[in-house]
């Protein structure tokens, strides 16, 4: 297999999808502002792919690109450079004849469907980012309609993983690292309501897999993630038995979230994605599980992988 690209290297997938290529060639070029060397012998790419001559560039001799990108989150900063970004990267892969893969998420499915997301639910974005995610997807869907190029629209729900200093997941910013720190956890809206979770490491092999499966283009997948989701409370008591400490939970109502967010910048971002709490959330991931026979990590196991992890970034950041 010729030359695969990770388009924003540096985050949660990225680097799982670097491990997971591996697998599949032996040449992985990645690319970010500040590229880093995940298994050892990739290439190194630097550069803004907002500059369509950097996109070119990153994109040229590759026979797949993968875009995992994760701007800052910022409704401004998204409406800016989500679809230039978009726009570079579909122009590079067309002109070099490169597959595209687009790790998505589902901030463009209506409010009325978000209790059981697949792939066929129906488009509506409720929030100000998910009009932009809209407007991104269908430039790519566009393209693929028109068959100017193959590409995959690979969705995830709200992920967490094994390796809690790269990327940014809400569940581990929310619920284990405060209680690393002997504080309650934190969730929002409500505790009742189910919430899926996909696991990195699953995230990341599905895509490569979706990646290198021609017959897998111009669909949406949603990609693994363990069926029969936990509540936010149960999600909190889940973590807290592998860490062997109370199970300390505070929540955040929307109320107090909409005034924080007057003062605190991400907390006025997350305020209009709230409605993903405070009713259930689960994503149905059958469709890739059928097709490739494939089984979502367990919720317990992933727990307890990211556990093991983290706190052996603590034992070491103590010992320094």
């Amino acid at each position: 297999m010729g030359l695969q690209v990770i388009l924003g290297s540096g985050g949660a997938i990225g680097v799982e999808l670097a491990k997971v290529l591996k697998s599949y060639t032996d040449k992985v070029r990645l690319v970010a502002r500040n590229p880093k060397k995940v298994m050892g012998d990739e290439e190194l790419f630097p550069g803004d792919l907002l500059d369509p001559n950097v996109a070119q560039a990153a994109v040229r001799g590759a026979e797949i690109a993968y875009l995992t990108v994760g701007l800052p989150y910022s409704t401004k900063v998204w409406k800016e450079k989500w679809p230039a970004l978009m726009q570079n990267v579909i122009a590079a892969c067309k002109r070099h004849g490169t597959r595209l893969v687009f790790f998505d998420n589902v901030y463009p499915i209506d409010i009325a469907h978000i209790g059981h997301m697949t792939e066929e639910s129906p488009i509506n974005p409720p929030s100000r980012k998910g009009k932009v995610r809209t407007q991104i997807d269908r430039m790519l869907m566009d393209e693929m309609g028109k068959g100017a190029l193959q590409a995959i629209i690979a969705r995830s729900a709200d992920f967490y993983g094994p390796d809690p200093t790269v990327g940014m997941s809400a569940l581990l910013e929310m619920t284990v690292k405060n209680m690393l720190k002997g504080k309650p956890a934190n969730w929002f809206c409500r505790l009742d309501k189910k919430h899926s979770f996909t696991y990195t490491p699953d995230a990341a092999q599905a895509t490569a897999i979706l990646g290198n499966d021609p017959s897998a283009y111009n669909q949406i997948w949603h990609l693994p993630t363990a069926s029969n989701p936990l509540t936010g409370g149960e999600w909190i008591e889940l973590f807290a038995r592998e860490m062997r400490v109370p199970a300390r939970k505070m929540v955040a109502p929307k109320s107090i979230i909409k005034v924080m967010g007057l003062f605190n910048p991400l907390m006025g971002e997350l305020s209009e994605m709230l409605y993903q709490f405070d009713r259930d959330y689960v994503f149905d991931s059958t469709k890739f599980e059928r097709t490739y026979k494939f089984t979502p990590t367990p919720y317990h196991e992933g727990a307890r992988q990211v556990v093991h992890t983290l706190l052996q970034v603590s034992d070491l950041d103590q010992k320094k």
